[in-house]
Order: structure tokens, then C-alpha cells, then sequence
């Protein structure tokens, strides 16, 4: 057997345990099942909340999409610049730096006031909520590029623009995807927080519907259809990472 089949047969085998001793302890009285209920339970209720929930969930990647977007949109090519321009650097990234530890929730009130409800402010918080992880994770990826590249493409009669396409772009491509890996979850992170409390639609609304009517089971499904799109899109960009993997090389 090879060693990945191996691993994989490992994680199912976790995975299954995990769900064993979850479905064990329901059934036999150590959770209350108002609040914790059965992996059984929960498998049936995904036909309980059937296409509502799916329909929720598209309008909230919808969001997410767009959210994204512009939190990558902007924070790749700012973060680029301000780790390649050392006058640029000097001056913003103190000011990043200090907006990147702002608790992102205090600016939800302010979105909302001008914003209003609905798609608008959930977009605009989803994206500023990707926006910085975004920035630091390219700006640290630039400036941690070996210097020594650098100079030798210079003494070989590299041209700026050579410098910035052969070897900044190549070294800091780990860290830009490990930018968008992270990016996608706080930008949906972001969108279930503004669909949870000023949201009229979306996975978040259904989420805390079903939590204030002590609806475990449905809540757990609920979840689940979050968790299994954002996993989703994390492999599907290390499936990326590792397709970029021999231009970096």
C-alpha cells in the first residue's frame, strides 16, 4: 500500500471514529440532544432543510465571490508595492500594521449605517475582512525575498521589470497563496457575520434562525454546507499552489 493511500485510509478511519464516538455519546445520554444532536439525526436533516438551505448558502458565495474579488483585487497588487518599494513601505505599512489589529467588528456598525441591509453591506464587510490578511501576507512574502536573487539578476543586466517578473513574482508566490487561502475564509467569514446580524438572506440569516429555534440538528447540517464550501475552495487553491509550483521552482 502506498504511503498516500495510507494517509488517506487514516484520515477517513479519524473522521469515522470521530463520528462513532459523537453518535455514542448522544445516544447514550452524555449530550443533551436539544443542543448536541446525533451524526444520524443530522444526516436526516439535511432533507429537512433541503433547498432553502442550498439556495442560502449560493446567495452567500455569491457574496463571497464578489467580496473576494475585490479584497484580492486589491490587496495583491498593494501588497506587491508596498513590499517592493522600500519609500512606500517605510511610510504604509506601519499604517496596515495598526488597521490589520483593529477588531474588523467595529466597523460593521458604520457599514451598516451606511450601507443599510442586504447585499451591500455584507460585500463591503466581507471584503475589507479579507482586504488585510491579504496585504500583510504579500508585503511579508515580498520582503522576505533573498536579497542575493536580487542582486545577481542586477549584475546580470536584469531590467526592473525582469527583476519583478523572474524572481519577486516566483519567491513570493507561497505567500500570496497562503494570502488567498486565507483570504476566502475571512471573506465568508465575513459575510455570515453581516448575514447573522443585518442581514435580510443567506446562510448566515438561516444559521442564526435555526440557533435561536433550538434547532441542533438542522444547525449542524446547516454548517456542515458551510464548512464543506469552504474547504472546498482552500483545496482547490492548494490544487493552484501546487500547479504554480514549477514556475516558482
Amino acid at each position: 500500500m502506498s504511503e498516500a493511500r495510507r494517509i488517506r485510509l487514516l484520515q477517513v478511519a479519524s473522521v469515522l471514529a470521530v463520528l462513532a464516538v459523537w453518535e455514542a455519546s448522544a445516544r447514550a445520554g452524555w449530550v443533551d440532544p436539544l443542543f448536541v444532536a446525533p451524526p444520524s439525526v443530522v444526516a436526516r436533516a439535511f432533507g429537512a432543510i433541503g433547498g432553502a438551505a442550498l439556495i442560502a448558502l449560493g446567495d452567500t458565495l455569491a457574496k463571497t465571490a464578489v467580496a473576494y474579488t475585490l479584497a484580492v483585487g486589491l490587496g495583491v497588487p498593494a501588497g506587491l508595492m508596498i513590499g517592493s518599494v522600500r519609500a512606500v513601505h517605510d511610510v504604509v505599512h506601519p499604517f496596515v500594521v495598526a488597521l490589520y489589529g483593529i477588531p474588523k467588528i467595529l466597523v460593521l456598525p458604520w457599514i451598516v449605517l451606511l450601507l443599510g441591509f442586504g447585499t451591500a453591506p455584507a460585500v463591503a464587510y466581507g471584503a475589507i475582512h479579507g482586504l488585510f490578511p491579504i496585504l500583510v501576507l504579500v508585503i511579508g512574502g515580498v520582503r522576505d525575498v533573498d536579497p542575493a536573487l536580487i542582486t545577481v539578476a542586477r549584475s546580470y543586466g536584469a531590467r526592473p521589470w525582469q527583476i519583478y517578473w523572474k524572481v519577486i513574482l516566483p519567491a513570493s508566490v507561497p505567500s500570496v497563496l497562503a494570502s488567498l487561502r486565507l483570504g476566502i475564509v475571512f471573506c465568508l467569514l465575513g459575510v455570515l457575520i453581516v448575514e447573522m446580524f443585518a442581514g435580510v438572506r443567506g446562510m448566515g440569516h438561516v444559521l442564526n434562525a435555526l440557533a435561536n429555534g433550538f434547532q441542533a440538528a438542522q444547525l449542524f447540517a446547516a454548517t456542515a454546507l458551510v464548512s464543506a464550501a469552504s474547504i472546498g475552495f482552500v483545496l482547490a487553491l492548494d490544487a493552484l499552489n501546487e500547479k504554480l509550483s514549477h514556475w516558482r521552482g
